[in-house]
């Protein structure tokens, strides 16, 4: 699965939100798309999904251009994961989940057994088969978010467009989710999904894109990509980059805002920084 923007831009009341963005990504990809708030990453994944239509530029999906495939056609090609959010009704995760299977059928078709057994396969994969008769509503928000990708493992989609996924979740959670968001990449999956964490992209990411006022000003390797200016041109805040040790991902950097206190403690050798060991 490969899927290809080219030269895609985007405007909303004579506004400017996208220009000439060109990006590929293929199965086994997962691409970091880092940017303040306001560069457009959100309207870029609504163009991607099909949900704005009159973009100018193309974007392909195995060679198709993707406002021009039918939507239920597309829906079992491409899969949004949107940020963890706190469920309404209470319909337990294992519904939630067979929602993915319903998507691109008849609205009043219902679940077959096969589709109820594949959605649990999901939630087992991704560690919270548990979790499959509880309320949606009443389990923490790293859980929510693993219930929401199941569901869209369970559209049988091959590209995951995912907004934010750790967004709200305290650290452990961040990293529960990355590390299963990562296997999905190195399993096959052709992931896409935007952080405002450099580190994620250090991490677990195999590429990085740089959004800043809607255009792409960087796009490749972590290592490469990130640097200190670039960060700080992009948050307005100067920001320190540390290599770690053999205990992570080579290429791996340690993101800190540079201020009197990180200056102090760095002078005195008392800085440390915290990764997960892989």
């Amino acid at each position: 699965m490969k899927l290809e923007l080219a030269s895609l831009s985007f405007a909303r009341r004579n506004l400017r939100i996208l220009r000439n963005v060109t990006l590929a990504l293929e199965s086994g990809e997962l691409l970091c798309v880092l940017g303040p708030n306001g560069a457009g990453k959100s309207t870029l994944f609504r163009c991607i999904l099909a949900l704005i239509r009159d973009y100018r530029g193309s974007i392909f999906l195995d060679g198709s251009e993707v406002r021009e495939i039918e939507g239920h056609v597309l829906s079992r090609k491409i899969a949004y994961i949107p940020q963890s959010h706190q469920g309404t009704f209470e319909y337990t995760a294992l519904e939630i989940v067979l929602m993915g299977a319903a998507s691109g059928r008849n609205m009043f078709s219902s679940a077959t057994a096969a589709d109820e057994r594949f959605a649990l396969e999901q939630l087992e994969a991704l560690g919270v088969g548990h979790l499959a008769g509880r309320s949606y509503a009443r389990i923490s928000g790293g859980e929510r978010q693993l219930v929401l990708i199941a569901r869209a493992l369970t559209q049988k989609a091959t590209v995951l467009v995912m907004d934010e996924p750790t967004a709200n979740l305290d650290y452990g959670n961040q990293v529960r989710v990355m590390e299963h968001v990562a296997k999905l990449a190195r399993n096959g999956y052709a992931v896409i999904l935007s952080t405002h964490n450099p580190e994620h992209a250090f991490l677990w990411s195999t590429r990085v894109a740089v959004l800043a006022g809607g255009e792409i000003i960087r796009e490749g390797l972590p290592s490469r990509v990130l640097t200190e200016e670039i960060l700080q041109d992009l948050y307005e805040v100067r920001v320190r980059l540390f290599p770690l040790g053999e205990s992570v991902k080579s290429g791996y950097r340690a993101c800190v805002p540079e201020s009197d206190a990180g200056k102090e403690r760095e002078l005195s050798g008392s800085f440390q920084s915290c990764a997960p060991v892989r």
